[in-house]
């Protein structure tokens, strides 16, 4: 059998220690001593030694926040080889922080450097608006961070401009921790057509940083595709 049809498919030499293979899978260059924290489940494929292990310690002490749905179990992974990751066809993105932090929301966290320091966290001035809070995972520090979007994300540099930048809560994949973030709330558009009614709710973000913004915002939808 030719092997010519599927030769545009073929795995490429790593470049660098997470990419994307094309725009729905991760790619990461596994190598000992690097561990790995990725989404349970989120395992396609693995070329070479790589062990998994499932609920490890440093996920179970932050089970009690994880109840609220909000968060995402974790497994660790570890080994040489080459590791590929994906959710259940979500598009990845790749980051690799230099000293930063990131506030993510759970369910868009797919895998990041287990060196980096993180713990999930209430973002604050959401509960008056949402009627409770929204639980995110903030990552910080030196290492790559991989994070899926239901469809092409944007990625909104709040620094151009001196106008906020209002995202509504179910279509924020992340954002830079050291923006500015406040609620606010309006009607939503339905009410206005007669499909509707009641009030829709944002978060506004200032200062120096980057907000990334999926062409998503029915998180029902987005839980029955984890079903």
């Amino acid at each position: 059998m030719t092997q010519q049809p599927i030769a545009g498919f073929a795995p490429t030499p790593p470049a660098q220690r997470m990419e994307n293979h094309g725009s729905n899978m991760l790619k990461v260059a596994m190598q000992s001593g690097h561990d790995l924290f990725a989404r349970t489940g989120s395992m396609v494929a693995y070329e070479g030694f790589v062990q998994y292990e499932p609920n490890p310690p440093a996920v179970r002490q932050m089970a009690s926040q994880w109840l609220t749905g909000e968060g995402a179990p974790l497994m660790r992974c570890h080994g040489d080889g080459l590791l590929y990751l994906a959710d259940y066809g979500a598009d990845v993105v790749v980051l690799n922080l230099a000293g930063d932090s990131l506030s993510v929301n759970g369910t868009n966290v797919l895998a990041f450097d287990a060196q980096l320091q993180w713990q999930v966290e209430r973002v604050k001035g959401m509960a008056k608006f949402a009627g409770q809070g929204l639980f995110n995972v903030s990552i910080s520090g030196t290492g790559w961070v991989a994070l899926t979007s239901r469809g092409i994300p944007i990625v909104v540099d709040c620094g151009r401009g001196e106008d906020e930048t209002y995202v509504d809560p179910d279509a924020l994949v992340a954002w830079s921790t050291n923006l500015k973030v406040k609620g606010k709330r309006s009607f939503k558009a339905s009410s206005i057509i007669g499909r509707g009614s009641g009030e829709a709710y944002q978060l506004g973000f200032s200062g120096q940083g980057f907000v990334v913004v999926q062409p998503s915002e029915d998180s029902a939808d987005r839980l029955r595709a984890r079903g």
